[in-house]
């Protein structure tokens, strides 16, 4: 079957930086507030007011949510780890700021996800593979940045059922969206209204699993009322974000969508060329080869669930898997 057509309604990186997590952004600041990723005497207190960094010196951006800055901390510390000399800009704000600077060289390495960014610079483009995104993205990009190579972990839309439902039907974190399509007679899919019409949505569902729900609950994209709805089981299943850290904290199932149903969404760096060495482009992408949806999901429910400093739970990552 062919995969579909990626839609641009949905995409977890676009509704956060509008400010649908802005309550976790205010966590994530807050830890990073005793973190050297945000508190270095080299990095000022206004992220936009820097000038270019000196030419040995890289400078790892963040956007503002918390996953981001995160994972500009994992960024950051294994270029460090290389001897490399690193300073922060964490916390920045929208993708429509952090492009800008790194465009003008202010930010030497960004974590970016690559089905977002793609939607930026191109809201027609509708890939059906992830070799397709990435190279759509770099055909749109200026010229002077790049990609690196993307990581196997995605923070994307997703069919996720809970504990019940996942003991009920015997799924588990193997089982498909199309494993769930026998008993859709029987269950409630809850999401955003817009779920309902499209393609990346109800329609989709139909057409590629072949899941029809008996009822289906308007909602929000990801956010507290699909996620409060699934705990208490008002709704079976409901589309949540891969990395969202209720899926930890409530041991709900994550369905594998092997045909692409929602498109791709690889954390990917991006990069002022110039601006890293091959020693420094070589590190992120042996970090990004290790790093799975998995474990990132692993190091958010650390740093939003248990309040770890996000500067920490990176190093900590970082070493476990021989790159600190």
């Amino acid at each position: 079957m062919t995969s579909p057509v990626m839609s641009t309604w949905s995409s977890p990186r676009r509704n956060r930086l509008a400010g649908v997590a802005l309550a976790a952004v205010a966590a994530a600041a807050s830890l990073t507030s005793c973190s050297s990723s945000s508190s270095s005497s080299d990095s000022p207190k206004d992220p936009l007011a820097g000038s270019k960094p000196s030419g040995d010196t890289v400078v790892v951006g963040s956007n503002n949510f918390a996953e981001s800055i995160l994972l500009g901390d994992i960024y950051g510390e294994a270029l460090k780890a290389k001897g490399i000399k690193v300073t922060y800009k964490p916390n920045i704000g929208s993708r429509e700021t952090t492009y800008g600077l790194l465009k003008n060289g202010t930010l030497t390495v960004l974590p970016e996800y690559n089905g977002a960014l793609l939607a930026y610079l191109d809201a027609k483009a509708a890939p059906t593979t992830q070799a397709a995104t990435d190279a759509a993205v770099t055909a749109k990009l200026d010229p002077k940045l790049t990609l690196l190579q993307p990581a196997p972990a995605q923070d994307k839309d997703s069919i996720t059922v809970n504990a019940a439902t996942a003991a009920k039907y015997h799924l588990t974190t193997d089982s498909t969206i199309a494993d769930l399509a026998p008993a859709g007679k029987d269950i409630t899919i809850g999401a955003s209204p817009e779920f309902q019409t499209r393609q990346q949505g109800l329609v989709g569902l139909k057409s590629v699993y072949g899941l029809t729900p008996k009822a289906f609950k308007a909602l929000d994209a990801g956010g507290p009322l699909t996620e409060a709805a699934l705990k208490n089981g008002n709704i079976q299943a409901g589309d949540i974000f891969t990395t969202d850290t209720t899926i930890t904290k409530e041991k709900f199932v994550v369905l594998q969508d092997p045909k692409n149903l929602f498109g791709f969404e690889n954390v990917i760096p991006l990069v002022y060329k110039s601006g890293l060495s091959q020693a420094g482009v070589d590190a992120l992408n042996a970090l990004s080869a290790k790093l799975d949806t998995a474990a990132l999901l692993d190091m958010d429910a650390q740093v939003q669930g248990e309040s770890k400093d996000p500067l920490t739970v990176a190093k900590a990552w970082l070493t476990s898997v021989g790159l600190a």
